[in-house]
């Protein structure tokens, strides 16, 4: 009896409110109003009868279920049916910690992730960070966060549970490709500032990182190649190895330094309003040769500079392929301080190579990774090595 009585009140439930909504549209007339809807009223009715179960029947629901979370899944949901990792409902306080992050200070671990067929994916580690220290790799999928699976889940809640308060720990467990053992790393969260550029000599050679493109890269950057002219170097390499990106006028500004004007990028998006080329401007190191070394962990932005730098001819990659995410996303500010990023188009280098999901390919392939002792960094070495051929044929071109 128990069992039908539920039955019952459930039918019962159902029933009521496709009525009232039956009524309803009878009487207002569903052509006037239905069109404001973003769904057509038989969906929001089971949306409707949805959201009642829930309340009546949910285990832990007997305090009742806050709208707002309501809202918040619903627009999650909404928003995932574009099926890109890229184009995501941000709700307000994340998207608030998100501008924190871009001004170049937050508190987490110090890494990227990403999403790419359905894994969550370390992009790249910052340097000096707790997950740097503690080897986490690009491409490393992590699999679990403290006692919880998050194999499948969302990113954004993926990224709530590797942040928090400085000195609080957390435990990652990753899948490596080639390691046959997931592994695991303690990792002690930290006041995460991010210093983008970093520059030392390396004989006559500047050697410029860079690890990210926020608001202060510009700045940053222009002062590490007037270090460089002031010390006299002969050539840069620019090292963008583990660099997942970030601001797309930055990019442009970045490559500025490197080009002589020119096209730096374009995109192409389903509406018009949002195709674009964007030239470079007046930079400081347009003369000295140039290497650029890349990895697997170099995404969007970094992607932009070095499709520019290869396809201008203006300086050899070095490195292996480049992560492939060449699309563009725009914040759609939404009320209460939420907000939607969506991909509205794709990069193309100048050379009108597509970007995204293809990555860039280096001129010289190397394997290795950044690493402490610069001696032992072959990628670094090749393109020392490489970079004094460069300024060979300069120096050569310049007494002829």
């Amino acid at each position: 009896m128990k069992r039908f009585k539920d039955l019952f009140i459930g039918v019962t439930l159902g029933a009521l409110i496709t009525a009232s909504f039956t009524l309803s549209d009878t009487a207002d007339g569903a052509g006037d109003w239905q069109r404001f809807l973003p769904f057509s009223h038989q969906n929001l009715l089971v949306m409707r009868q949805a959201r009642s179960i829930l309340e009546t029947y949910f285990i832990d629901g007997e305090d009742g279920l806050d709208e707002k979370e309501f809202f918040f899944g619903s627009m999650r949901g909404l928003v995932a049916a574009a099926d890109d990792p890229y184009t995501r409902f941000v709700e307000p306080e994340q998207l608030t910690e998100e501008n924190m992050e871009m001004e170049g200070e937050y508190g987490g671990l110090g890494m990227y992730v990403g999403t790419r067929d359905g894994k969550i994916l370390v992009i790249s580690p910052i340097d000096d960070t707790p997950a740097d220290r503690a080897g986490v790799k690009p491409l490393d999928e992590i699999v679990k966060v403290d006692e919880k699976i998050v194999v499948g889940m969302d990113q954004n809640d993926v990224v709530k549970m590797l942040r928090g308060p400085a000195d609080t720990s957390v435990k990652i467990q990753v899948r490596r490709t080639g390691e046959s053992d997931f592994l695991t790393f303690d990792l002690r969260r930290e006041v995460i500032n991010i210093k983008t550029v970093r520059i030392e000599m390396i004989d006559r050679i500047a050697y410029v990182r860079l690890n990210n493109f926020h608001h202060k890269t510009s700045s940053e950057l222009e002062e590490a190649l007037a270090e460089a002219k002031s010390k006299k170097a002969v050539g840069i390499i620019l090292d963008m190895r583990n660099n997942p990106g970030g601001l797309l006028n930055v990019a442009v500004d970045v490559a500025s330094q490197f080009l002589d004007g020119g096209l730096v990028v374009s995109m192409k998006g389903r509406v018009n309003r949002f195709d674009d080329a964007l030239f470079a401007g007046e930079g400081k190191a347009t003369d000295l040769p140039l290497v650029v070394l890349v990895n697997e962990g170099s995404a969007s932005a970094s992607e932009i500079v070095a499709g520019a730098i290869q396809d201008r001819g203006r300086g050899p990659l070095v490195g292996t392929k480049t992560f492939g995410k060449g699309s563009v996303q725009s914040l759609f500010n939404l009320p209460d301080n939420a907000g939607m990023y969506v991909t509205i188009a794709r990069y193309k280098t100048p050379a009108d190579k597509v970007i995204d999901h293809k990555g860039l390919l280096p001129d010289y392939r190397v394997e290795g990774g950044p690493v402490t002792d610069k001696a032992k960094d072959a990628q670094l070495q090749k393109a020392l090595g490489v970079m004094k051929n460069v300024v060979l044929a300069s120096q050569k071109k310049k007494t002829d």
